[in-house]
């Protein structure tokens, strides 16, 4: 069953000819390759239009509209795989990724949407240099998630299905709405959209995905990941997929953090309890809520609670608690952070 893969390429030259290579030297052979140039500066359509040549199954295509939206969307429009997966030009493929994720769908009737979507573990890397904590706490939380398939417990807390890293029915990506929403984070979007539209994630527990770290890349330097805590996005969808009204809203945590989330609540509903541990801030009004000690969710029926609390070794002691009231992550309480 043929995979299409949508690969935009942008100023990506240094990088792009060990990105193809591990796209044609898949042990899944049954794919095409949308690779779009979106505007590059560098000799990237040049090297796209010499891999086309030499194997049919690569598609050299320009953007006629630059953008990554629109690179994303012009490699789709000229697709024509049962099944949808997305690359970038700066990272590689492990040799048996897509043997690996194809091998979760039912191949006799896929001509039937497949009701899923496939994702699995991430190991970012560095060409010079040491990659930094964060990223290596996000591929052993991932691995984890993908373990565990608890993708939709821990949706709020980061994208748990990475942007090159899912592999979906063409059928369901068109329900969902594919790449037409204008919006930033594009691939946390696209995430909450999956589940939101039904889809039951499927996660593989492996290295599905090298991603290379570098200071030029997009996330690092565009004006939309500056804040990449994404806490707009994440409360949009709680509200529209998670929020119930008849149930008191909690919010857990008095930083900054928990400052930033209460502003965004308090735009969706006026009451909710605000609770912290910090004995400087409980009883003190914010925004012209009363901050409270958090043994009061203990009196709340049925709340459902945010957690903008960040720290490891906070959250652990918060999940503690909450387990001890009988409380389901998941189902009562959800970290934003």
């Amino acid at each position: 069953m043929k995979i299409s893969i949508i690969l935009p390429v942008k100023d990506t030259s240094k990088y792009l000819k060990e990105c193809l290579d591990s796209i044609v030297g898949q042990s899944y052979t049954d794919w095409e390759l949308l690779a779009v140039n979106d505007n590059s500066s560098d000799n990237c359509l040049s090297i796209l239009q010499k891999y086309a040549a030499q194997d049919d199954r690569v598609i050299a295509l320009d953007n006629p509209d630059p953008s990554l939206l629109n690179a994303l969307r012009y490699g789709y429009t000229n697709s024509s795989g049962i099944l949808i997966h997305r690359m970038d030009s700066d990272d590689i493929m492990p040799l048996n990724k897509l043997e690996l994720m194809t091998g979760k769908f039912d191949f006799e009737n896929l001509k039937l949407a497949g009701g899923i979507v496939v994702t699995g573990g991430t190991k970012y890397f560095k060409d010079d240099g040491e990659v930094g904590d964060g990223f290596k706490r996000y591929d052993a939380w991932l691995m984890n998630v993908a373990r565990n398939n608890s993708h939709k417990t821990e949706m709020y807390k980061e994208c748990v299905i990475p942007s090159n890293c899912w592999l979906v029915h063409r059928e369901d990506f068109d329900k969902i709405g594919g790449f037409s929403p204008d919006i930033f984070p594009e691939d946390y979007d696209l995430c909450f959209r999956f589940i939101e539209g039904g889809l039951s994630v499927v996660g593989i527990p492996e290295v599905l995905h090298h991603w290379r770290d570098r200071s030029d890349r997009i996330s690092r330097n565009w004006e939309v990941y500056k804040d990449n805590r994404f806490f707009q996005l994440k409360m949009n969808y709680f509200y529209k997929m998670t929020r119930d009204t008849s149930r008191p809203l909690v919010l857990w945590g008095a930083g900054k953090n928990g400052k930033d989330l209460a502003k965004l609540i308090k735009e969706q509903e006026e009451h909710f309890y605000w609770v912290c541990d910090n004995q400087n801030k409980i009883g003190k009004d914010i925004y012209n809520i009363r901050l409270e000690h958090f043994f009061v969710i203990d009196q709340i029926k049925i709340p459902q609670i945010i957690i903008g609390v960040a720290s490891p070794n906070g959250q652990d002691e918060i999940s503690l608690e909450l387990d001890r009231l009988k409380l389901k992550k998941g189902e009562d309480y959800w970290f934003f952070a």
